[in-house]
């Protein structure tokens, strides 16, 4: 039998390579028959799964027609992508279900709630979440979609009645719309009629920034935890409105590769997932190697991959009750490739992403009163391990990052709280209306911790992702885990902004402190508007009041507004910020007077940032979506191919991110030192620190580390290579509160995020150090003991100048995946007051 299965896929896939054609009964089960009435992908789209890539609009066209032609599916559309596309979700089960299915979802989500030891299992559906191509770029998940949403609608028999009896399937077609779309045009308009497999065609080899990413060239499938995008937004509402108890999540991997599903690398499982879940993992497991030993499809487990970062889809589910699975397929990243495993063609990919849809529905049946039991027992074991007690963030001064930090829990269902009066822990106020208490005890008691903790000690050195996220770390804010239920006020239903204190007119000056989120929001459309303001370089005190460090003073007389439209026009800027802007009616103070040359002027920012090449598209990608979409301000996207013919004069600061490579030859390193020279402001990110040294840009000696490979076997060699990587931990500086890049931070101490081994030797003129990792700076995460013993006292920021121009690095990545709120105002100091450093 098994060489019949083999004989029969070499038949269909060479047809397929001389003809471009494939037929559904390639893909389709035959121990059931289909109803004629629902419509075939090919009937909608106009080519069989398979034959080319299916974009967005055709795969949101195609599961429209089927919900509408089937009634075990019904449709909705869950908001739009940044470019507008619809995030669907199908809900497929059987016509009785769909009856009544608020009830079943409602009866499922009471297994997560108190009290759920009583409640029976045994006639509960299960709900399994399938999600696809997360990576737009990998997409033989969501073509496969196509296949297994008409099987789920179209197939008649006993076996998928009794699946859709006891079954509630939550069926997400494309986790990534706008790259789904991106791939999908590229593939196609590469593709020939005679299939041309070479590698090295262009149909391999995409554009920058290639289709894995959204809008913005985020990786989606790191966003679970943070929710700092509309698609993930979407997904992880539905997931906490019915909590699956399986959730798929369908990728690709390199074309040499098989297939790989998960258990990953046991002692890369974070530890506050239970063993169960992995005892379980690997259970579901045994029914995907069934289903791919019956098509002779080769696979691996156990292998490679972690469940250790809960902000991926295989892992998320891990911390919430339910079971993650990652299923990884080598890719043909277009329709056919040579590989090490023989001609790799894209209806074999679909194929296996489609047998383990099924494998995972046939698993949810033979295991579902299992899994429906654990995901009680997790809820109940997760709130007695929970203490009295409560954790209580936020900051003094800046209310807009607390409130984006509660933000996030609200989107995960975490009981939060208003502080009902400001209150003293630990040497720090938590003030009412800046910060937020967080009682241990509730049903998220697991998720909390999970974002909350610090972990520094681990099993295994290696990590697929991230090891540290501390959120109250990411955000820049204090936190206490003692706070008292006491200090709690009512439980927060809809979250609210701060009301900013309202603008009284004045005819002498206004002053804006920096220290909220939103400031440089403020500054931007102040100083866009034609306005003059500058920035006070020491601290003051005005009418009762003190200002720190980087106090914006915006005057009355001689502005483009009168008096009374200058007020006017101030208040629309605070109310839309939610920053305080104050009225004054005097210029005398107590320190620094508001006519003193303390007070430097400010000109209207004017950014472009390098993209392209090999650009690093993800840190450019953070940075475009922190201007757009966080501040309001414009920057302009600079095609590194094009630099040498581009006007930079246009422009007051250029970014130039992380690399993969060198993107800039020396004509194009000269323009650049020239228009520095002439006065712009350069910003550098992480390995932009080699190129800059090595051009003598900047004059700076690195740390260099010694490795000493002794008693390492050839079996040894890459895991103990990859200990030495710094993956993504947190570390410790200390901040010269003076210097403007550290305006608007209320302490001496801030929290960076670091995956470099770049480290920067001191400079022997402390001032010239405002920022500095501390003696022992690791707060969370791995990191090796010879790059922990390297890091020590380094600096990750450098300002040096050049000519009548600014050059500015920094070796840690600030606007890490958008929920790095804690510095992200470092770049907008040095895009603000580079020229006062």
């Amino acid at each position: 039998m098994r060489l019949l299965y083999v004989f029969l896929f070499l038949t269909i896939t060479s047809s397929f390579a001389q003809t471009g054609k494939v037929d559904m009964s390639y893909y389709l089960p035959q121990d059931v028959s289909y109803n004629k009435a629902i419509p075939t992908p090919e009937s909608v789209i106009g080519f069989v799964p398979g034959e080319w890539h299916v974009s967005h609009d055709k795969l949101s066209e195609y599961m429209r027609t089927l919900a509408a032609a089937s009634d075990r599916i019904t449709i909705e559309n869950r908001g739009t992508t940044f470019e507008g596309r619809p995030i669907l979700l199908l809900t497929i089960t059987s016509p009785a279900n769909h009856n009544r299915i608020e009830d079943i979802r409602k009866e499922h989500v009471k297994l997560t709630e108190s009290g759920s030891a009583s409640l029976s299992t045994s006639n509960m559906p299960i709900v399994v979440y399938q999600g696809l191509s997360i990576h737009g770029n990998e997409p033989s998940g969501a073509n496969a979609g196509l296949v297994a949403a008409y099987y789920l609608a179209a197939a008649q028999g006993a076996k998928i009645d009794a699946l859709l009896e006891n079954t509630v399937i939550l069926f997400d077609p494309s986790f990534n719309p706008d790259g789904l779309q991106r791939f999908a045009y590229w593939a196609n308009t590469n593709k020939s009629i005679n299939i041309n497999a070479d590698p090295q065609d262009r149909e391999y080899s995409e554009v920058w920034p290639g289709g894995r990413t959204n809008h913005y060239w985020f990786d989606m499938n790191r966003d679970w935890l943070p929710v700092q995008l509309p698609e993930s937004r979407a997904r992880i509402k539905t997931f906490h409105h019915w909590y699956p108890n399986i959730l798929t999540d369908h990728h690709e991997m390199g074309s040499n590769a098989t297939f790989f599903f998960q258990p990953g690398i046991q002692s890369r499982t974070h530890p506050l997932t239970p063993k169960l879940n992995q005892e379980l993992t690997k259970k579901i497991g045994n029914y995907h190697a069934k289903a791919l030993d019956k098509i002779g499809s080769l696979y691996y487990t156990e292998e490679s991959f972690d469940d250790f970062y809960y902000g991926k889809g295989s892992t998320f589910p891990d911390i919430n009750g339910g079971i993650g699975i990652l299923f990884e397929q080598a890719s043909s990243r277009g329709h056919a490739q040579e590989t090490d495993n023989g001609l790799l063609e894209f209806p074999f990919t679909i194929r296996n992403q489609f047998t383990a849809i099924l494998s995972t529905l046939e698993a949810a049946q033979g295991m579902r009163t299992e899994l429906l039991d654990y995901q009680k027992d997790f809820f109940n074991k997760a709130r007695s391990e929970s203490k009295g007690g409560a954790y209580a963030f936020g900051s003094e001064k800046d209310a807009a990052s607390a409130y984006h930090l509660a933000e996030i829990l609200k989107r995960h269902k975490v009981e939060i709280h208003e502080v009902s009066n400001s209150f003293r822990e630990s040497g720090k106020e938590y003030k009412k209306g800046y910060s937020y208490i967080v009682p241990k005890n509730q049903r998220q008691s697991r998720l909390i911790k999970a974002m909350f903790e610090k972990r520094t000690k681990f099993q295994d050195s290696l990590f697929y992702d991230i090891s540290a996220w501390s959120f109250p770390l990411a955000f820049g804010l204090n936190i206490t885990e003692n706070a008292s239920t006491s200090n709690a006020g009512p439980a927060i239903q809809e979250l609210q902004k701060r009301t900013p204190n309202a603008v009284s007119r004045s005819t002498y000056g206004y002053l804006m402190e920096w220290h909220e989120y939103y400031t440089p929001k403020a500054l931007n459309k102040i100083l866009n508007a034609g306005l003059r303001a500058k920035v006070g370089m020491k601290q003051f005190s005005l009418e009762g009041n003190s200002y720190d460090y980087g106090t914006i003073l915006i005057p009355v007389q001689n502005q483009k507004m009168n008096a009374q439209e200058l007020a006017a026009f101030l208040s629309d800027v605070s109310k839309e910020t939610a920053v305080d802007i104050t009225a004054v009616g005097t210029g005398l103070t107590e320190g620094i007077d508001l006519g003193s040359n303390q007070f430097r002027a400010l000109e209207p920012a004017k950014v472009a940032i390098l993209v392209s090449g090999r650009m690093n598209p993800y840190d450019a990608g953070e940075i475009w979506h922190l201007f757009d979409t966080r501040y309001d301000m414009k920057i302009t996207k600079l095609d590194v191919d094009n630099l040498n013919r581009a006007d930079l004069s246009r422009y007051t600061d250029i970014i130039v991110p992380a690399s993969y490579g060198n993107s800039l030859d020396k004509p194009k390193t000269e323009k650049l030192k020239t228009w520095v020279r002439n006065g712009g402001t350069l910003i550098g990110y992480r390995n932009a620190a080699n190129w800059l040294e090595r051009n003598k840009m900047l004059n700076i000696s690195f740390e260099k580390t010694k490795n000493p490979a002794n008693n390492i076997s050839f079996e040894q060699r890459g895991d103990f290579n990859g200990a030495q990587v710094i993956g993504g931990a947190i570390f410790e500086a200390k901040q010269d509160r003076s210097h403007p890049v550290n305006f608007g931070y209320e302490d001496d101490r801030i929290s960076m995020f670091r995956n470099t081994t770049i480290f920067i030797k001191p400079d022997s003129t402390s001032y010239r150090n405002p920022i500095q990792y501390t003696k022992n700076p690791l707060q969370s995460g791995y990191i090796s003991k010879i790059n922990l013993k390297a890091i020590s006292e380094t600096r990750p920021f450098v300002h040096q100048g050049s000519g009548r121009g600014e050059i500015i690095l920094f070796t840690d990545n600030t606007n890490f995946r958008a929920f790095w709120y804690g510095t992200n105002k470092l770049l907008m100091n040095a895009i603000f007051f580079g020229s006062e450093m």
